[in-house]
C-alpha cells in the first residue's frame, strides 16, 4: 500500500479539518451532558 505524499498547503487543510471536526465532537458531548444535567434538575 503507498501512502499519498501531500503538499504543505494540503496537510494543513487536513489539519484544520480534523481540528474542526474534533471541536464539533466535544462541543457535542458538551451540549448533551448539559441537556441531561438539564432534565435531572427539572
Amino acid at each position: 500500500m503507498e501512502t499519498v505524499k501531500l503538499t504543505p498547503k494540503q496537510e494543513k487543510a487536513r489539519n484544520s479539518r480534523s481540528l474542526a471536526i474534533g471541536l464539533a465532537l466535544a462541543l457535542l458531548v458538551v451540549i448533551f451532558y448539559v441537556a441531561t444535567i438539564v432534565k435531572f434538575i427539572g
